[in-house]
């Protein structure tokens, strides 16, 4: 018959057991923190375990975990340079800052800008450079803001309003009174646009403003609904011409996308200049010519 002492002894053993597996539960449904379910978001969208995290950022796995769960509240530089490992873009690490308590760090002056100057001069270049064929400078949303004299004149020859002050990209390339009567292969082309959007949203996750412009450009007549989520499985080929046709002209070209490297500031990185490029011969022979049209 057990003695008194063991009795004991097993009774506290029971409760320390009872007490981890109370404990274990408590840490199930703690809630995280504001900046803790945002670190989560972003470890799980770059597919990085809490351990490689850790191991990248210098920290413990303990460490990473308490601060998902909000057991422990990280410093400003600790934010900063888990954001940083996670390629977080600016924007998000201003969030990020502020779910924390601390201030945002980066700057939001965009184009306008008075430290922006030379970067204005920069992408003016570039659209000049690429005259005579078509370049567009655009925001995260894909909203144009600038075009060189070439894409003017084009997009002028395919619309009446040349797309309009607020001219979306995405919106007319799938607006059946936009681009999209004048591409012959649309199909091909709205397919990869639409890929395009939720790759290159900026880190790789759509905001709240892109994810409504695809559900938008989504609706539209004749859209597969296949292509409200990405496909990680089709290749991708190198390039997707865009056949353009009014009338008896025909025009096709491809386009290259370029984006500011190492920006400071949150809405220069969001950024995106695309350039179109002849795809044949009969394109490469016809220039465009029209009024110039600044930044803004």
């Amino acid at each position: 018959m057990p003695s008194a002492w063991h009795r004991l002894n097993s009774l506290a053993g029971n409760c320390r057991l009872a007490g981890a597996a109370y404990a274990e539960r408590v840490e199930t449904v703690r809630p995280a923190s504001p900046v803790g379910a945002l670190l989560r978001r972003w470890r799980e969208a770059r597919s990085l375990s809490q351990l490689a995290l850790a191991l990248r950022a210098g920290v413990t796995q303990r460490h990473v975990s308490f601060v998902e769960s909000g057991r422990s509240r990280p410093g400003r530089e600790m934010v900063l340079r888990l954001a940083a490992v996670l390629d977080v873009p600016l924007r998000e690490r201003n969030q990020m800052l502020r779910a924390a308590g601390f201030a945002p760090v980066y700057r939001e002056e965009g184009l306008l800008g008075p430290e922006s100057a030379p970067i204005r001069e920069a992408l003016q270049r570039m659209l000049e450079g690429h005259e005579p064929y078509p370049a567009v400078v655009m925001d995260r949303h894909w909203n144009v803001r600038s075009t060189n004299r070439a894409a003017e004149a084009f997009f002028g020859w395919l619309l009446p309003d040349g797309g309009g002050d607020s001219a979306n990209v995405v919106r007319m390339m799938f607006d059946p009174d936009g681009l999209r009567p004048f591409v012959t292969n649309w199909e091909d082309v709205a397919r990869s646009l639409v890929q395009r959007v939720h790759r290159e949203a900026v880190g790789g996750i759509p905001d709240a403003e892109t994810s409504a412009l695809l559900e938008q450009v989504l609706a539209y007549p004749g859209v597969p609904a296949s292509w409200r989520l990405p496909d990680f499985t089709s290749a991708l080929l190198p390039v997707i011409p865009v056949c353009f046709r009014k009338g008896d002209l025909s025009l096709n070209y491809f386009s290259t996308v370029t984006t500011l490297g190492t920006p400071q500031d949150v809405a220069l990185q969001e950024i995106r200049v695309e350039c179109f490029y002849p795809a044949d011969d009969v394109t490469s022979s016809h220039g465009w010519r029209g009024g110039a049209q600044s930044l803004r």
